[in-house]
């Protein structure tokens, strides 16, 4: 009943700030058709079942590259379309070539998703690929089942702004928020600013104690911070919030001080583009977020959905296990047996070192409460350790394209390597691949940094863009089911990942792409470089 009034409420804030504007007006159907942030539609075909798959992203429509496409990633988009599923995937133009950005690249969906916003995929814009590689796809057509769909009428998409509107006008507040500076002098402040807010927007954050019979609150803030502040609360009625390099740390500070956990906005909003954003940016950076403070606190919903991606950047998968680990340890009986069991499911076994599965019986923490989970990861791992792939494919029960299977971004040696400013080429020595048969056949790797069109012109290389990079090998034995998903990743100042491209043959340029360029902003491009190599089995 409570949840009902304040819903209520709102919408009455909501109508008075139209009747102040001027004249009411109400229309039902007012911008219906309009496309939201993550739609998705088939374009180039005169069938609506079929055409060339393109998503709405920043305003824009745009396509989506063929890369990892498959009739799960299909599922997705069909049944997002409301077809009762997919018939097939089409890539080679069969739908003529699109114009625009290139939205999407590498995506990896498990085929129940509700929208393609919850695969996992670069990041907006990210591709080194062209419109020749944009995939189309084949919907069952459900024409049968028409008289009983359901439609549905969506107006939410404009409810962010308006409460924006509502945040700005101050209509109808009620609640006092004071910002005052300290000068540095003991109880001396200086002049004091106040912003008028809703006490039933506020309500959702504990932290501002806007309850009843309360009508006001002081924060000290300290004077290069106050300019953001109405960022911040402006977020917390709209969902929404641009950060740049000057807001970031004043709006980290505000977000830990009012315990605000953006990505929870985002999963009780269904702001599928925040949560990826979240979910991706703490899997790059995913050792510092188990060395904060937030790490203990975080839900179990949220681990998984960070331990199930495969850009996670780590040293090596038995730091994963060991952090996970304690982290179910330390919440003793928080974590139901079940829940710690869907988490170690997250975890990759096989790409774990023999030499560290060897001794997993007495070492871990948690074998004896989970010894069928432990024994049986760990039988796989040795079989994916000790057959050959040709081997492995006999085995009915294997599925090379099960996660665990796949390596994520390790960066321990031997299958990383970094280059500082200040230097422009290293080499390095790796294993074919993680499995232990292939420990003694090695691969010798050389990786360069192009800087300047001169410095291609010397190696006799043509680069469309600046900086370059370049991995290359120079040893002939891969293996026949080998192959190699190397990544560059770019670290700013040292503290965090701000974006990974990978190579196409042997080749990364950062800022290939027109529509975007870093995924994330680094101040006066201090970064250092990280090649990564990636081995993976293919059917061949």
């Amino acid at each position: 009943m409570q949840t009902h009034q304040n819903f209520c409420r709102i919408w009455v804030l909501l109508l008075l700030l139209h009747v102040a504007d001027g004249a009411f007006t109400f229309d039902l159907f007012e911008n219906i058709a309009a496309p939201k942030e993550g739609d998705v539609r088939l374009a180039g075909s005169r069938s609506s079942s079929e055409g060339r798959v393109e998503v709405y992203h920043d305003g824009r429509w745009g396509t989506v590259c063929d890369d990892g496409w498959d009739i799960a990633e299909a599922q997705v988009v069909c049944r997002q379309l409301r077809f009762s599923g997919a018939k097939g995937v089409q890539v080679g133009q069969p739908y003529g070539e699109a114009t625009g950005p290139i939205w999407m690249d590498d995506m990896i969906c498990q085929g129940t998703e509700k929208h393609l916003l919850n695969c996992a995929f670069k990041s907006w814009g990210v591709t080194d690929c062209t419109h020749k590689e944009d995939v189309g796809i084949i919907c069952e057509n459900n024409d049968n089942n028409s008289k009983n769909a359901i439609y549905s009428l969506d107006h939410s998409f404009s409810l962010s702004d308006e409460l924006g509107q509502l945040f700005d006008s101050e209509v109808g507040c009620d609640f006092l928020i004071i910002l005052r500076s300290p000068t540095g002098h003991r109880f001396e402040y200086e002049t004091e600013d106040m912003i008028c807010a809703h006490k039933m927007i506020l309500l959702l954050v504990p932290r501002f104690n806007a309850s009843q019979g309360v009508s006001n609150i002081t924060v000290d803030i300290s004077q290069s911070c106050k300019p953001y502040f109405p960022t911040f609360l402006r977020y917390i009625y709209t969902r929404q919030i641009d950060v740049d390099l000057s807001s970031i740390h004043c709006l980290h500070w505000m977000a830990s001080m009012f315990e605000v956990s953006i990505y929870n906005y985002a999963v009780e909003t269904e702001d599928l583009v925040l949560q990826e954003n979240c979910l991706q940016y703490l899997s790059w950076n995913f050792q510092n977020l188990t060395n904060s403070p937030a790490w203990p606190d975080i839900s179990v919903k949220l681990l998984r959905a960070i331990l199930v991606r495969s850009d996670l950047v780590v040293p090596n998968e038995y730091f994963v296990l060991q952090s996970v680990e304690n982290w179910i340890t330390d919440k003793d009986e928080a974590i139901s047996l079940e829940d710690q069991a869907l988490i170690l499911n997250c975890l990759r076994f096989p790409m774990i070192p023999v030499e560290k599965l060897y001794v997993l019986e007495t070492n871990s923490s948690l074998y004896n409460n989970h010894s069928k989970l432990y024994s049986e990861k760990i039988l796989k791992a040795f079989q994916f350790n000790v057959l050959l792939f040709s081997d492995l494919l006999t085995n009915p029960k294997f599925d090379r394209e099960e996660r665990d299977y796949h390596p994520r971004l390790y960066v321990d040696y031997p299958w990383s390597v970094t280059i500082s400013p200040s230097y422009s080429s290293r080499s390095l020595s790796t294993p074919s691949h993680n499995s232990l048969i292939f420990r003694s056949k090695t691969i010798n790797w050389e990786a360069n940094i192009y800087r300047s069109h001169y410095d291609c012109s010397n190696r006799r290389l043509q680069c469309k863009s600046l900086p370059m990079a370049r991995l290359a090998s120079h040893s002939h034995y891969h293996g026949n089911n080998i192959v190699y998903q190397n990544q560059l990743l770019l670290s700013c100042q040292g503290k965090y990942i701000c974006h990974i491209q990978d190579f196409k043959s042997d080749l990364a340029y950062v800022t290939k792409n027109a529509t975007h360029g870093l995924t994330y902003p680094c101040p006066d491009s201090q970064y250092t470089y990280q090649f990564v190599v990636r081995p993976v089995y293919v059917r061949v």
